[in-house]
């Protein structure tokens, strides 16, 4: 069955709005239109209610001044009206000449206050001349109330073709003037987005650095072209990341491969000269690195994708002695830990925070490593911290890290140049995780200053904050 194409698909955007524009502004002159004509028409029928009430007005004076006969004299503005005067009694006692021996025209009567009423009457002495405006008016005279009746025929609506005609030609002309203006403006305005469109098609992998032009003119495209640049930089930033990423993995997941490869190979050129348990021995070392680089990458690798984790009340100062009882210190260790500073988190996320910051304290110390668990008050203006900030602060005596590379060594595979020896050093990717870890829990991972060493400080959002709610999709 094939794919259903509506009457929008088939149409060009600025042909929609043209058309959409054309089509208000043609029923707007239809209407216009039909208001025009009614106006015309009720104005007709207010100048003929105004000439049928000024010639009842005419003869009503004559009747009151005793001066009308039985024939009324003509109007002298040439608009012969049908007229009658009726006694008291009814009947007829003078009328134009067209009326003249004909019976009432009407038989209503202005209902008391008024001395004056009108209604449309049909048939009668009308009868074939349609239907007919009258107004009665009443007069005084003799001791009774003299009623003068005039009448005139009820027009129809009708429109003089001239009108018709002008009235369709200046619809039809207003009506295209304004959907061609319309797709003009709209063909224009959307140049730049044309624009886009075309940089757009030409940015491919292998071109990113290319950015799409921004109209001077501010509005709505403008600030699209910025957006769409933005999430250009973003994707460009990100690919780099991924490259970097992707080399500096393979390269720390070579060494390790490549030493059990030389060491396996010397084994089996030279058997008799070979110690199995030596060389079994330094293959598990290389397969123990081996394995723990994975287990980092695919540690980054939920954290990157925001994997689910359990969030439960969490004492850290238990938490950390619970991982220095787990460890085999190498260099001593003091520990101060403030009891009672509950956090909400992960255990074994957090355990492996704590793990990470330890196990880099005891590779860079020169002797002593220093932890201290406490409350601190929470800064103003970070909405982080609302409930108070629980601090884990790890000092050591090391050779300490300068101001500007303090945010180096979270990056992914960044071992600064006291740590590159890979006996001694990491493969780059146990602070970063750190960091990734007190993010993903709402806290912070930063360097501060020190009289002597490095002094890693962990803040993270007391239990009980509004922020540590668990996140989407936990």
């Amino acid at each position: 069955m094939g794919d259903h194409v509506g009457f929008g698909d088939r149409w060009s955007v600025r042909s929609r709005i043209a058309l959409f524009t054309g089509t208000v502004v043609a029923l707007l002159c239809v209407g216009f239109s039909i208001v025009l004509v009614w106006a015309l028409h009720v104005t007709a029928g207010d100048s003929l209610m105004r000439e049928v009430t000024a010639a009842n007005g005419r003869v009503a004076y004559l009747v009151d001044h005793g001066e009308a006969g039985s024939v009324l004299p003509a109007d002298p503005f040439g608009r012969d009206r049908p007229i009658q005067v009726v006694d008291p009694q009814g009947r007829v006692r003078a009328a134009t000449p067209d009326m003249a021996g004909k019976p009432v025209m009407a038989s209503f009567l202005p209902r008391p206050p008024q001395r004056r009423a009108s209604q449309e009457v049909c048939g009668g002495v009308f009868a074939a001349h349609g239907c007919h405006i009258v107004v009665a008016q009443q007069v005084y005279r003799d001791g009774g109330d003299w009623t003068i009746y005039s009448a005139a025929p009820v027009q129809a609506i009708r429109v003089p073709a001239a009108l018709l005609a002008g009235l369709a030609a200046g619809s039809a002309l207003v009506t295209a003037a304004v959907a061609y203006g319309t797709r003009r403006s709209v063909k224009r305005a959307l140049i730049p987005v044309r624009a886009i469109r075309a940089e757009l098609d030409e940015i491919n992998a292998s071109d990113l650095g290319r950015r799409v032009p921004v109209p001077e003119a501010k509005g709505e495209i403008h600030d699209l072209a910025q957006s769409v640049n933005y999430t250009l930089d973003r994707l460009e930033e990100t690919l780099e990341q991924q490259r970097r990423f992707t080399s500096d993995a393979s390269h720390e997941l070579r060494s390790p491969i490549t030493a059990i490869r030389a060491q396996v190979e010397g084994a089996l050129l030279a058997p008799q000269e070979s110690d199995l348990r030596e060389v079994g021995q330094a293959v598990l070392k290389s397969l123990e690195r081996l394995q723990a680089i994975a287990a980092d990458l695919l540690t980054l690798a939920r954290l990157d994708v925001g994997a689910p984790c359990e969030r439960e009340p969490l004492d850290l100062g238990r938490l950390v002695a619970t991982q220095l009882d787990t460890r085999r210190a190498v260099r001593k260790v003091v520990p101060r830990l403030a009891p009672g500073v509950v956090v909400r988190g992960d255990r074994i996320r957090l355990g492996r925070l704590v793990t990470n910051l330890l196990d880099n304290a005891e590779r860079h110390a020169a002797s002593t490593v220093r932890l201290e668990v406490r409350r601190e008050v929470p800064p103003d203006g970070d909405p982080r911290f609302r409930s108070g900030v629980a601090v884990l602060e790890v000092l050591d005596d090391g050779a300490g890290i300068a101001r500007n590379q303090r945010e180096l060594v979270f990056q992914r595979f960044t071992r600064l140049d006291t740590a590159r020896s890979r006996n001694a050093g990491g493969a780059g990717l146990g602070l970063p995780i750190a960091r990734q870890i007190a993010e993903s829990h709402g806290g912070s991972l930063t360097i501060i200053d020190s009289p002597r060493g490095a002094c890693f400080l962990l803040r993270l959002p007391l239990s009980g904050s509004p922020d540590l709610a668990d996140p989407p999709g936990t």
